[in-house]
């Protein structure tokens, strides 16, 4: 498995690999919504999208994340930014993760989209495992990691400590290769229910 930063594209977003002159934009996109921020691993508004850059950037050089900014193709605003990461080619596996939208872009094509591009990479360069996984106390984000068609796998207590100090339980999903033409299938027939109404 060798996962490649390169811009994803489809008739909805486009996923930019983070680039060193992309920072201002890209801080300037993810400086809302503080509430959003709370329930995540680490910040990246105001004062803490300094170092939430350059730990994105860090990881980035060592092969273990590539994280890209979100575009949305209808406007060419950018939205947000999701990432591959924890990448161990020699277990083919990768999470999907560090997402985080705009509010204005939730709710609609934009996250299907972004899984969409970010799983066929994936399981294009030939990942045999693709993880999903959130905090356990956000059942809206469960909720759209099932109806993406990834699998529950349980629970693990006090897996992570977030920015703010709290010990924090994370709900597992996972996409595995089998599971993954019946996953694109689903996410296809999604997508094109947006193309129509749009």
């Amino acid at each position: 498995m060798k996962l490649e930063a390169v811009v994803l594209e489809n008739a909805f977003v486009r996923l930019e690999p983070f680039r060193p002159e992309m920072e201002t934009e890209v801080r300037a996109t993810l400086d809302c919504d503080p509430a959003s921020w709370d329930v995540m691993v680490a910040a990246a508004y105001g004062p803490h999208s300094a170092g939430w850059w350059s730990a994105a950037m860090m990881a980035m050089a060592g092969g273990t994340r590539i994280t890209w900014a979100v575009r949305r193709k209808s406007d060419g605003a950018l939205v947000g930014t999701t990432s591959l990461y924890e990448i161990r080619p020699e277990h083919r596996r990768c999470e999907i993760g560090s997402t985080f939208y705009r509010p204005e872009a939730r709710g609609g094509a934009i996250n299907p989209a972004c899984k969409r591009l970010l799983l066929g990479h994936a399981f294009d360069a030939r990942a045999v495992r693709v993880e999903i996984i959130t905090d356990a106390l956000n059942p809206g984000s469960q909720a759209a990691i099932r109806k993406l068609g990834a699998r529950d796998e349980g629970v693990l207590r006090k897996h992570k400590i977030t920015w703010t100090g709290r010990v924090r339980d994370t709900a597992q999903f996972a996409i595995l290769d089998e599971d993954w033409p019946g996953v694109r299938a689903q996410l296809d027939a999604r997508l094109a229910q947006f193309g129509q109404r749009d």
